[in-house]
């Protein structure tokens, strides 16, 4: 996997460095051979409301390109946070590649429990929220998973339509639309 790093309008510091090739040892793991190349920058951005830093992930896959944005105060933090998130849209092509690859449409596995339900955002959180069906069932969702609204735009008790299927953890949605 070709890497890499870049500071803008900051000097890198060794922890950061050291974090972002323990991040990268785990995508080797994890995707040896999938991912092409990775380009990693880290922002300093004093003028943006959210304050602090920016953390940029752009990763290359065959006939696919990930990319990861994330603010906040704290590099470390937002390092692990874009990994993480760049580890579950990985997993998520990987599947949707093998899945094609044997001849399954994801629509038609089967694992879709409703395909176009309606819901009320139950509770929100930076990453990830629940939603509330019309039977009372409390169904999760990740902030990747939405479709036309942003996590930011999201509020308390705001209808929502999704589709969910059984997670490893209960019910959860594999897309979110507003209204």
């Amino acid at each position: 996997m070709d890497l890499k790093v870049e500071a803008r309008n900051l000097d890198m510091r060794k922890s950061w460095q050291a974090k972002i090739e323990e991040e990268r040892d785990k995508l080797i793991r994890h995707y040896a051979n999938f991912v092409l190349h990775l380009r990693v920058t880290i922002e300093a951005t004093p003028g943006y409301k959210e304050g602090g830093y920016e953390v940029h992930l752009v990763a290359s896959v065959p006939q696919d390109t990930v990319v990861v944005k994330r603010w906040g105060e704290n590099v470390r933090s937002l390092l692990v946070e874009s990994f993480d998130v760049l580890g579950l849209q990985l997993k998520e092509i990987v599947r949707k590649k093998q899945d094609h690859k044997n001849g399954k449409s994801v629509k038609n596995q089967g694992t879709v429990l409703n395909g176009n339900a309606p819901g009320t955002i139950k509770r929100l959180f930076a990453d990830y929220g629940f939603i509330t069906t019309t039977d009372a069932q409390e169904v999760f969702f990740h902030r990747n998973v939405l479709k036309d609204v942003s996590m930011e735009a999201l509020d308390t008790g705001d209808a929502v339509t999704f589709a969910m299927e059984e997670g490893a953890k209960g019910p959860q949605a594999i897309w979110v639309k507003a209204g």
